[in-house]
């Protein structure tokens, strides 16, 4: 298998960044929002310091896909860097009222100026940032309570910015998606392509499979051979592709495998969390 060709940054998402460094003046805070599995590798590292100071929440979505004490532990994580973090669902709605209350809790100094001053508003103004297909749209829907923002399964679908109200005094600012030019490793863009971070229609699909089920396997062998009924020890990538191959009936004429229809399984199955809850990172990765 050839190795992963990623190449991914289109024009808007220069305007996109552009955007965000505009619009951050007119909200109080930013929520972060990233993918439970890969919650270093579906950070954009532009935003550090694009957002400087301002105050941050990590939103943990996706949670239904990582794995529970993985998920924990990258909640600890990214309070030890000085982050309020929480783990959401923002398909099933969990924890999301934890985020307008959390904020409120980072911006305790701003209102009590305000007190001091005599002015008694109570309006939080939150700009959502994060990666393409990383639940921001969604989560937005579910916390207005309404189609309000548009909804894709494919990367990119937000183009521009949307101001939505939430309750009295809690407004939130879309933001589309964005990427960064140039990924610091393969392993960064895997993890997203993976999840599918990045659209599938530009790279080969065969081969980010046959990487996942490479990843998968060194992880856990259970994995794979609980969902497929299938032996893995001792035995190569490709060889694994041609069991799951013969156990669902993926075949060519002649009987050779047929990997496109094995590619879109596996992957299929490991983004709806077919495959079990699995964090492609654990914190232990990144120390210091």
């Amino acid at each position: 298998m050839s190795n992963l060709n990623i190449n991914w940054y289109p024009g808007h998402m220069k305007k996109t960044i552009d955007t965000i460094k505009a619009s951050l003046k007119l909200v109080d805070v930013v929520l972060e929002i990233v993918d439970a599995r890969i919650p270093i590798a579906s950070r954009n590292p532009l935003l550090d310091d694009i957002l400087g100071n301002k105050p941050r929440v990590v939103l943990l979505n996706k949670m239904d896909l990582g794995n529970v004490e993985t998920n924990e532990k990258w909640v600890s994580y990214f309070r030890s860097k000085g982050y309020e973090s929480i783990l959401i669902d923002s398909v099933q709605g969990i924890n999301l009222k934890k985020i307008e209350a959390i904020s409120r809790k980072l911006l305790q100094d701003k209102f009590k100026k305000l007190e001091e001053k005599n002015l008694t508003s109570k309006r939080v103004r939150a700009m959502i940032v994060g990666i393409p297909n990383v639940g921001k749209s969604t989560l937005i829907n579910r916390i207005a309570g309404r189609k309000s923002a548009k909804v894709g399964n494919k990367p990119g679908v937000t183009k521009q910015n949307q101001w939505i109200k939430s309750g009295k005094d809690f407004e939130l600012l879309d933001t589309p998606g964005v990427l960064w030019p140039k990924f610091e490793n393969e392993k960064i863009g895997l993890d997203l392509a993976f999840t599918g971070a990045i659209k599938d229609e530009i790279m080969d699909s065969e081969t980010l499979a046959f990487k996942l089920i490479e990843r998968l396997n060194d992880m856990d062998k259970k994995i794979l051979e609980v969902r497929y009924q299938i032996e893995t020890e001792g035995k190569e990538t490709l060889e694994i592709m041609e069991d799951i191959a013969k156990k669902r009936g993926c075949l060519l004429k002649g009987g050779n495998s047929d990997y496109e229809k094995v590619a879109k399984i596996v992957l299929d199955e490991f983004r709806k969390g077919v495959l079990g809850r699995i964090s492609l990172e654990s914190p232990e990765d990144f120390n210091d």
